[in-house]
C-alpha cells in the first residue's frame, strides 16, 4: 500500500513542481464553465471535459463546482455526470478529456486503446467497496458453491477476487454472474443470487432491499487495494498542461474544505445533495473514503 501511495504522490508532485517553475446515463448539462488558456497562452474556446460519477472521492468535485473555485482559477472546465461504466466508455471513445476512475480500471481503459495518464490519486476506498451476502452466509468461505454477482472486469470484481484469494479459495469455487452495478440491489433480491460485490451508495440500496443481508468483506479489510484517480487523455494533458496543474490545486483546496471541521458539514451537504442522499447518511460514505490532497 505504501509503495502505491508514494508512487501516486510522487507522480502528482512531479506535475505540480514542474508547473510551479515559471474528475449508461446520458451526461447532464455542464456544471462549470469559465475562461482559460492553453499551454501557449491562446484562449480556449472548447472546455476541458471531465466525466465523474457516484463515488464520494469523485462527488467531492461538486464542492469545487458549487463554490466556483474552478472559475476563480480561470479554468474552462465542464464536468459531466455519468453512471460509472458509461463514463469509462465515453473516455475510451475520446468523448472526454478526463475521467474519474479506479487505478485498475484505468489499466483496462488503456488496454482498449485510449491512454489515460493518472495525474491525481483522489482517495482510496476504506470500507465503501463491499461484498454483501444473504442471511445464512456469514463469511467468505461460506460462498463456496454459491452464486455471486458483480460487474465483471471492474473494481469490485477485483475486491471479490482478493477476498477469495485471502481465504484460500479459487474463482471456480463460486459461480460468477455479470451484472451492471446499478442493478445489483435488484439482482440480489432474486432467488438465484446469494451475494454481490458492489460499492457505495449502491451497497446500501442492496442492504435495504434484501432483509437479513449483510456485509461480509469490505475494502476496509484490504486498505490501499482500490485507489481512485483522475485519468487524463495524453493529448489533453500535453495541450492544456497548465490548466491541469490548476485543476490539481483546486482539488487540494477541495479536500482541505472537506477535512476542515469548520466547513466539513457544508461540504457533506453539497455532496449529499448531488446524489440525493440525506447528509447524515452521506457522512457514512465519506467516512469510508480516505481522501488525498496534493501535498500528501
Amino acid at each position: 500500500m505504501l509503495k502505491n501511495l508514494v508512487l501516486s504522490i510522487s507522480m502528482i508532485s512531479a506535475v505540480c513542481m514542474t508547473g510551479c517553475d515559471n474528475k449508461a446515463k446520458t451526461p447532464l448539462k455542464s456544471n462549470e464553465t469559465a475562461v482559460a488558456t492553453d499551454s501557449s497562452g491562446t484562449p480556449s474556446v472548447k472546455p476541458i471535459t471531465i466525466g465523474y460519477s457516484d463515488w464520494p472521492g469523485w462527488v467531492a468535485w461538486q464542492v469545487a463546482i458549487e463554490k466556483g473555485w474552478l472559475k476563480e482559477a480561470g479554468l474552462n472546465v465542464e464536468f459531466k455526470w455519468f453512471d460509472y461504466s458509461a463514463s469509462l466508455a465515453a473516455f475510451t471513445a475520446n468523448q472526454l478529456d478526463a475521467v474519474t476512475v479506479t487505478n485498475g480500471d484505468n489499466l483496462i481503459n488503456s488496454a482498449g486503446g485510449t491512454k489515460g495518464m493518472i495525474i491525481l490519486a483522489t482517495d482510496y476506498s476504506a470500507g465503501n467497496d463491499v461484498i454483501i451476502a444473504k442471511s445464512g452466509i456469514n463469511k467468505i468461505t461460506d460462498l463456496k458453491g454459491k452464486t455471486v454477482a458483480t460487474e465483471k472486469g471492474l473494481v469490485d470484481h477485483l475486491l471479490l477476487s482478493t477476498a477469495l484469494h485471502d481465504n484460500h479459495m479459487q474463482p471456480s469455487d463460486i459461480k460468477l454472474v455479470n451484472s451492471v452495478t446499478n442493478s445489483l440491489p435488484q439482482v440480489l433480491a432474486t432467488p438465484q443470487v446469494d451475494a454481490i460485490a458492489v460499492w457505495q451508495p449502491v451497497a446500501n440500496q442492496a442492504l435495504k432491499a434484501v432483509a437479513g443481508s449483510k456485509i461480509i468483506y469490505s475494502s476496509k479489510d484490504k486498505p490501499g487495494l482500490i485507489y481512485d484517480t483522475l485519468s487524463v487523455n495524453a493529448s489533453s494533458l500535453a495541450t492544456h498542461r497548465e490548466d491541469w496543474i490548476k485543476i490539481l490545486r483546486v482539488w487540494d483546496k477541495t479536500v482541505r474544505y472537506i477535512k476542515d471541521p469548520k466547513t466539513h458539514d457544508d461540504a457533506i451537504k453539497i455532496m449529499a445533495h448531488k446524489v440525493g442522499v440525506p447528509p447524515e447518511q452521506y457522512q457514512q460514505f465519506v467516512d469510508g473514503t480516505h481522501f488525498f490532497n496534493v501535498s500528501g
